[in-house]
């Protein structure tokens, strides 16, 4: 009985033995296949294996190094700008948490990359869009492509050519070490169709004489007026354009109806205009479109009145309607028109340039003439005349002139107070007279006075009303002359040089207090001093 039962015992310990070990390779196995299923991290005892990812504060999953998660980022900043035309920026702040873990389930690469557009795509600061920046002179505008600047461009000079003769076109501006366009025009052209090129050897050196010779006998003829092609030649930029491309916020990029608008809309820009052979202040003006009175007030310091004289290399300042891109283009017109002769100039050595003489008349002539006129915007800046046909023969205008320089006049003393000025004025005091010939300044007596002007003294000494006062003749015909003086220091034939001392102040003759009274004569007259002293 006891043998039976220690033998059910024993085969009962041993079938607990046998399921124990079944039990304990069981679980070895399954925790060794953690190892190897994918997405677990194996246990290594170097540090950490398992990272929390966060990007801009929010969780995006796990991964198995620092360096997979920067890569992820890259990855999914490259994915969202590659969908973008525009440069844009976006926050990208990442936080990588590790730890040591026996295992642990990884995040798939997909399931990071996707999280990480999200939250970029939510942190978006800025977008830059790619536009171009056209610079002409001092001006730029920023358009949002290489079409619109093209229009631009175009819309300036299709105000001239109209039938759109000409186009334009950018370019790499090889002067440039950075990526710069530049503009030019062209001809527009049909497509031709390139024919066979012809081996010149083969075609023999007689072929060639021939050519020759037949290219010179068709330069040589001359071209009767209907044979011209009239019109428009050539149209170009009179500035330098350059494009630059860029990225800019929107609300920098201008639409281009209104840079159209800002660019070929004429405002008024002062410059200078230098008076030529035959020119008039009336031709002026009506060449110019500008009003007569207009050219006067521009220039008071110059032209008293219309019939100021002016004379060939001076300039004038005068306002011409200028875009800010302007454009220049050449003409080929025929006309029938009255025309002058160049005035003809005699220069006479002992004449000052202020003395002139007419010595022939002119009478105007009669032409056919073609003529290659440039403009720059809708000023005739030159014509070229390249056929013409006398129908009438001009006269020209004969003129003697002077070439030797006028004498300069400076003021007659240093400092003082201007008072009394030339022309009409209330007599201030018994005896002075109400039309002033000259300029006062009031000066303390004793003041230095010198010469405006060097000369000959004509006058020394008393001169009633005028007290002690000084007259002085110059070469061109001029007297100046320098009155109510305390003391006069030159006598009579005396010659004096431009600023040496002559007198001092005073207050003599009729004078209503210490000052120096000035007059300037031409031709005899009493003139405005202030309008020549330099």
């Amino acid at each position: 009985m006891r043998r039976k039962k220690r033998r059910r015992l024993a085969k009962a310990s041993k079938h607990i033995k046998i399921k124990f070990t079944y039990i304990k390779y069981t679980i070895l196995a399954l925790f060794a296949c953690l190892f190897f299923v994918d997405g677990y991290v194996p246990f290594e005892e170097t540090g950490d294996n398992f990272f929390y990812v966060t990007l801009n504060g929010q969780a995006v999953g796990s991964v198995c190094s620092a360096e997979k998660a920067e890569e992820l980022m890259w990855t999914a900043r490259k994915n969202i700008a590659s969908n973008r035309q525009e440069m844009t920026f976006m926050d990208t702040d990442l936080f990588v948490k590790g730890e040591e873990v026996i295992w642990g389930k990884l995040d798939s690469e997909e399931v990071i990359l996707a999280n990480m557009e999200k939250v970029l795509q939510g942190s978006i600061r800025e977008t830059l869009h790619k536009s171009y920046t056209v610079k002409v002179n001092e001006y730029l505008v920023n358009l949002g492509s290489q079409a619109q600047v093209e229009g631009l461009l175009q819309a300036a000079i299709n105000r001239y050519s109209a039938q759109n003769k000409f186009v334009v076109e950018l370019s790499q501006d090889e002067d440039k070490e950075f990526n710069i366009l530049t503009a030019k025009v062209v001809e527009k052209t049909d497509e031709v169709v390139e024919e066979p090129k012809e081996d010149y050897l083969s075609a023999g050196l007689d072929k060639y004489f021939q050519f020759d010779l037949e290219k010179e006998e068709e330069v040589e003829e001359e071209q009767d007026f209907q044979d011209f092609t009239y019109g428009l030649l050539d149209v170009d930029f009179a500035e330098r354009v350059e494009i630059a491309q860029a990225y800019l916020p929107k609300n920098q990029i201008t639409d281009l109806n209104v840079a159209v608008e800002q660019v070929i809309k004429e405002q008024e820009t002062a410059t200078e205009y230098t008076i030529l052979a035959g020119d008039t202040l009336s031709e002026i003006s009506i060449n110019l479109n500008i009003p007569l009175d207009r050219i006067i007030e521009l220039n008071s310091d110059k032209l008293e009145s219309v019939n100021t004289p002016i004379r060939v290399g001076d300039t004038l300042i005068v306002t011409v309607p200028e875009p800010e891109l302007s454009v220049t283009r050449v003409e080929r017109n025929y006309y029938e028109e009255i025309y002058d002769a160049p005035i003809e100039y005699i220069d006479v050595d002992t004449w000052y340039t202020t003395q002139t003489e007419v010595i022939q008349q002119p009478s105007d002539g009669f032409r056919k003439v073609v003529a290659d006129e440039t403009y720059e915007n809708n000023t005739l800046v030159n014509r070229e005349i390249v056929k013409q046909e006398v129908v009438l023969e001009a006269v020209a205008k004969i003129v003697k002139r002077g070439t030797k320089t006028p004498p300069t006049y400076i003021k007659p003393i240093s400092g003082g107070r201007a008072t009394s000025g030339f022309g009409y004025r209330k007599a201030p005091t018994k005896g002075a007279t109400s039309n002033h010939k000259g300029q006062d300044w009031a000066t303390p007596v004793g003041t230095k006075v010198v010469a405006s002007c060097g000369g000959v003294v004509a006058k020394a000494g008393w001169g009633k009303g005028y007290g002690y006062c000084i007259y002085i003749n110059h070469e061109d015909g001029s007297q100046t002359r320098y009155a109510h003086l305390s003391k006069v220091l030159v006598k009579v034939g005396q010659t004096v040089k431009q600023g040496e001392k002559i007198a001092l102040s005073g207050n003599t003759g009729v004078s209503t207090g210490p000052h120096i009274h000035f007059e300037i004569l031409i031709n005899g007259v009493q003139r405005n001093p202030l309008k020549y002293i330099q």
